[in-house]
Order: structure tokens, then C-alpha cells, then sequence
């Protein structure tokens, strides 16, 4: 690949820079003088974005200054040499003498990454450096970095010595990723192992090892500043350290890993787990996924939820069509602001649900998938399924990717994978799968669903509370919640206004109910940090009728919450019901009640405030219920 993107008059061996943005703007003029980007000051501004994210100096006097840019018209890689050394902010405090600039398109091929894979085979041959510092011309510069390294025997190196696993990554997978499996797959061979490494890089995991190869290898080396699965070295020699040691040295790095303890981690240390320990690594991995899409979901909830609250609160009127802001006003953008982050949030849970299963190449179909799954036009239904769809969109994508970017492809379509084949095909497949095959259910059970309800408005009014409260709290926004509350808004039409009634009592338990639990079960420790702010939030949008609010409680722990706010939102409903009250407009929550839309406003609060209540305490309950079975199991 290099051998495409350099050439003799990409070298400048007499660099007259005498600073690190001097030596950026000294190489990105090369590159602009062949033709190989279109605006200097562009690339320069990306280059120096690059840098932001994490020095690219590193030891003996190398730095790979990278980007991707719209400037870039052909990939190109320039290299320079300053004699007298830059300081470019190296981590071993030393100056910088040799400099290789990276430019690729962007939304191009990821060429920085597979020229950087082969430049670091390069810079850890024994001598390399030096000997490209001293080289006097352009041709022997090229020729020093072109040729091909033959291996060579070791000098009274044992042969056969065992197996050793390495594992390498860097927090932007790119540069040290690459130079420390270079070095561990030398220093190894020097000391007559056989190794294989796997690469946490950018373009993805490649060459993980499988369960045979782990049980037959005699030592593994973790050197890694990104998480990565543990579990499956439990009963080997394991020695975990940052991914810079084994380019300081990576034998010394082999000898302490043969003599490391056994690594015991979260699984038995036997090498064949049971089907017990994998079901429960395997609701530890969904667990671990669901919280990284919660995770970035709960500031647009929270965001979302308190703009549209404030908006309402303060410049909302009940009207026939529900609770409306004049056109125009100030409060009316600010509503605009909270819609803008609330329709984001369903989108984000499942992107990053996704990125947590396969990283960066399945962060864009993530995303798509949870705006189709959220928007029932995509497939014929009048709502979209809500963050449960989102959960199920994040999955899907999350392991169809997975398995993508785990082919083994041709060298020249790898760099593609990631920012291309991944990405259109995890789109493509979530999107067929949700117009062509889940999308026709969920608009027939919505159908359904309005038919039951139908049906059923002339019967017992205890039982339709329950089936109208359930839906309500179920969801919170998905399919069952908007078929309760559109059938609900229809019988206003036609002058029955006490399901609306029942309804708005049930809209905001769910997340008036998750707030009054995160403080209930603060001596229990049953939530954590992030869960009690997102209570206080919840509150504030259930006053004003918001049961989105509760969504990232279910979200992160279904079994408690999902039943606690349906039974809530059920006795809410009823009752409602057996009050009599009855509400005028299309919108829910203490709000109305306050604004005199509701005949009963106080007994409606009553119902609000019940609800909620056996919401919290059942969700508290259940939680403790759980926590104690998982103390046991792990006792």
C-alpha cells in the first residue's frame, strides 16, 4: 500500500522548520506543490484537529502527524527530517527528527491506518531510524523505506520455546496499536515463540484468538489502554499493562508474562466454562451494552424533558387539542429545542447500544436503525415502537456488524469495511428488517390494540383501567402507549372525556414513580449516581405530563421497572375511572389537573400521587428482590 502513496519528491530530507506548526506547514506544502491536496490551510486545520485528540510524537525521535480531510485530493504520505530535532511533545521528552505525514480523503479509504500498520514493521527494525536520518538523498531514502525486511535466524534463539497470545490497543487505535504487535511478534521471535496478536485498532478487533488457542498458549500479554475481554484468559498466565511497554521492551514484557500468576477474573479459572458461566457472561455482555446506550441517552432525555416541561409549565394553555403554546413565542422555541433532543434520544440508545457490540462501524446504522424503529411511517403504523424497538434495532445491528467486520477480507477491501461495507450493509439490514418484516406486525397489533380498547369502552370500567393504565405505563412512548392515548384523544370527538380522564392520571406515574424511587432506594443503594440525577429530572417532566422520563430506568433494568410502572399506571387509571374524572384536552399530567382541564382536579392529583407511589415501592421491592438473589449467587 505504501509503495502507492509516496514517492522521491515526497521526501524532504532538510527540513528548515524550527516548530512543530512550522513543520506542519513545511510538509503540507509538499503535498500541495504535487498536487496531492487541493487547500493547504484546510489540511492544516485538520491536521492540527488531529493533534488535538492525542500527541502524535512518540519515542525515538518519531511523530506521525495524520488526517482525514476534504482537502486531500489523492492519498499521500510525505516524509521529512529535521537534523537538529523539534520538540513536538514526545512522552520521552526527547525532539523529534523524523516526521511522517499521513493525508487521506475524507470519507475515503482509511489509508492512514494500513500505511501506519506497515510503517510500524519499519520503525521497529533494529537500526531503521537511525539509518533513514542519515541517508544524504531521496532515492536511498526510498529505497531504505521500500525494502522488504527478510526474516532473519536469531543467533542461538531456541526454537519451539511454547506459544504466547499478545493483545494490543490504544485508546485511538491507530499508531501505538500497530507498533506494539510489531514489537511483540519480533521479540517473540527472538526468543523462539510463536505469538499471535490481536489488534484492537480503528478498523476493528482482527486476529482474535480463538478458545483452542488460548488453551494451548503458555503466557498472554494485555497491553492495552481500551477495555477488552478478560474473562477468556481466566486461569492463564496473564500480564496486563499500557500498549507502550512492549515497544520499550517487549522480551523483558514476554519473561514477566511466563512467570505471571494465573488470572482468575470473573469466570472460574477452569479452562472449559460451564453453560452457567457463559449464560451469565453473556447477560453480563447485554447488560454492558444496554448501559453504554442508557448512558448517552440520559443527557437528551434529561435535555429534551426539562425544555418541553419548562415550556409547558410556564407558557402552555389548555386547549381542545391538548396543551398548546402560542405560535411565535419565545416559549415555543424553547419547546422546539426539547423536541429536537427528545426525537434524538430514541436514536442515540440504539446507536450506541450498537457501537457497545461492534464499535465505530456500527455507530451510524445504529443510529439509523433507532430513527426507523422510532418512526412508525417507515412501515404503515401510526407510532413507532419506542425505545424497546430501539433496544431491538441496537442488538440486531450491533452483532450483524460484529460478524461483517470479522470476515476475512482481501487487503485492499479491509480499509473499507469500517467506514463503508459495515455501515451500508448494517443500514441496509435494519431497515429491511424493520419495513419488510417487523414493521407489518407492530401496525396490525396497533390496529388491534384500538379494535380491544373499542370493544371494550361500553364494559367494566375496573377492567378497561387496567388495560388502558397498563398500556400507558408499559412503554412510555411506544406503540402500546400511543394506542391508549390516540383512542383516549378520539373519545374526546365524541364527547366522552373520562378516558382522557383515566389517562392523563396514568401519563406521568411512570416517571413521577422512577423519581420517588431513586430516593426511596437511595439507603439501599439500588440505583446508581447517573440514575438518581435522572430521577430528578424525571420528576420534572412528569409534573407536566412527559412519561418519557422514565425510559432510561427501563431501558437499564426492564425486570424492575417495566412491571412497577404498569401496575402503577393501572391503579392510576382506575381510579380515574371510579372517580368520574374527566379531562378536555389531548395531554396529560398534575399540569393539566393545576390548569383546570380536569373536572376533579384534587382527586386526580390523589390518583397521580397513588399511582406513583406503587410504582416506586414495587419498583424498590423488586430491585432489592434482585440484588439479593445476585449477592446469593455469587456467595
Amino acid at each position: 500500500m505504501i509503495t502507492k502513496l509516496i514517492n522521491e519528491n515526497l521526501i524532504k530530507l532538510d527540513l528548515q522548520a524550527t516548530s512543530k506548526e512550522d513543520v506542519f506547514k513545511e510538509m503540507v506544502a509538499v503535498l500541495h506543490a504535487q498536487g496531492r491536496i487541493s487547500d493547504q490551510e484546510q489540511f492544516l486545520a485538520d491536521i492540527k484537529a488531529r493533534e488535538e485528540l492525542g500527541n502524535t510524537g512518540f519515542e525515538e525521535g518519531v511523530a506521525i502527524p495524520h488526517a482525514k480531510s476534504s482537502a486531500v485530493i489523492e492519498p499521500a504520505v510525505v516524509i521529512g527530517v529535521s537534523k537538529s530535532g523539534i520538540e513536538y511533545g514526545a512522552e520521552d521528552g526527547l525532539p523529534s527528527k523524523l516526521f511522517f505525514m499521513i493525508a487521506s480523503p475524507d470519507g475515503g479509504d482509511n489509508h492512514h491506518i494500513e500505511v501506519l500498520a506497515e510503517l510500524s514493521s519499519k520503525l521497529i527494525e533494529d537500526g531503521f531510524i537511525d539509518a533513514f536520518l542519515n541517508t544524504t538523498n531521496n532515492k536511498d531514502a526510498l529505497a531504505l523505506l521500500l525494502a522488504k525486511d527478510e526474516p532473519k535466524p536469531v543467533a542461538d534463539a531456541p526454537a519451539n520455546q511454547g506459544f504466547i497470545i499478545g493483545v494490543t490497543g490504544c485508546p485511538a487505535g491507530v499508531a501505538h496499536t500497530y507498533l506494539a504487535a510489531e514489537a511483540l511478534e519480533k521479540g517473540a521471535a527472538a526468543m523462539g515463540y510463536q505469538i499471535k496478536v490481536e489488534t484492537n485498532g480503528s478498523i476493528g478487533v482482527k486476529n482474535s484468538p480463538t478458545a483452542e488457542e488460548i488453551e494451548r498458549a503458555d503466557a498472554i500479554i494485555v497491553a492495552c489502554d481500551k477495555q477488552v475481554d478478560m474473562n477468556r484468559f481466566a486461569g492463564k498466565r496473564v500480564v496486563k499493562t499500557n500498549v507502550k511497554a512492549p515497544i520499550r521492551d517487549a522480551q523483558g514484557l514476554i519473561n514477566q508474562a511466563l512467570t505471571a500468576p494465573e488470572f482468575q477474573g470473573d469466570a472460574n479459572s477452569s479452562s472449559q466454562a460451564s453453560v452457567a458461566d457463559k449464560a451469565s457472561q453473556a447477560r453480563s455482555d447485554l447488560y454492558r451494552y444496554l448501559m453504554n446506550g442508557v448512558s448517552h441517552m440520559i443527557p437528551f432525555v434529561v435535555t429534551g424533558g426539562l425544555l418541553i416541561a419548562l415550556a409547558l409549565a410556564v407558557g402552555g394553555q389548555p386547549t381542545e387539542a391538548g396543551m398548546a403554546i402560542p405560535d411565535g413565542s419565545m416559549w415555543n422555541q424553547i419547546l422546539n429545542v426539547g423536541v429536537v433532543a427528545f426525537t434524538l434520544m430514541i436514536p442515540i440508545l440504539a446507536g450506541y447500544i450498537a457501537y457497545a457490540i461492534a464499535d465505530r462501524p456500527a455507530l451510524a446504522p445504529g443510529l439509523i436503525g433507532g430513527w426507523i424503529a422510532n418512526n412508525g411511517s417507515f412501515y404503515g403504523a401510526e407510532a413507532g415502537t419506542g425505545f424497546i424497538g430501539a433496544i431491538i434495532a441496537g442488538l440486531l445491528v450491533g452483532y450483524f456488524v460484529k460478524w461483517i467486520t470479522s470476515i476475512n477480507y482481501h487487503k485492499f477491501i479491509q480499509p473499507l469495511v469500517p467506514i463503508m461495507i459495515a455501515p451500508i450493509t448494517g443500514s441496509l439490514f435494519i431497515a429491511g428488517l424493520f419495513i419488510f418484516v417487523i414493521g407489518a406486525p407492530i401496525a396490525s397489533l396497533m390496529d388491534g390494540l384500538t379494535a380491544l380498547l373499542t370493544s371494550m369502552s361500553t364494559g367494566n370500567v375496573v377492567l378497561l383501567g387496567i388495560v388502558l393504565g397498563g398500556m400507558a405505563g408499559f412503554d412510555m412512548g411506544g406503540p402500546f402507549n400511543k394506542v391508549a392515548f390516540l383512542f383516549s384523544v378520539g373519545m374526546i370527538a365524541s364527547g366522552q372525556t373520562q378516558f382522557m380522564g383515566a389517562m392523563a392520571c396514568a401519563i406521568p406515574v411512570a416517571p413521577l414513580g422512577m423519581a420517588l424511587a431513586t430516593a426511596l432506594g437511595r439507603k439501599f443503594d439500588l440505583f446508581e449516581a447517573s440514575e438518581t440525577e435522572a430521577g430528578k429530572a424525571a420528576g420534572a417532566m412528569g409534573l407536566v405530563g412527559i412519561s418519557e422520563g422514565a425510559i432510561p430506568f427501563a431501558a437499564q433494568d426492564p425486570m424492575s421497572v417495566i412491571p412497577a410502572n404498569v401496575l402503577g399506571s393501572m391503579v392510576a387509571a382506575v381510579m380515574a375511572f371510579s372517580f368520574g374524572i374527566t379531562n378536555s384536552v389531548a395531554h396529560g399530567g398534575p399540569v393539566v389537573a393545576l390548569l383546570g382541564a380536569m373536572n376533579f382536579p384534587v382527586l386526580a392529583l390523589l390518583c397521580m400521587a397513588t399511582g406513583a407511589t406503587v410504582t416506586a415501592v414495587t419498583c424498590v421491592t423488586l430491585k432489592k428482590v434482585r440484588k439479593a438473589k445476585m449477592v446469593q449467587a455469587a456467595a
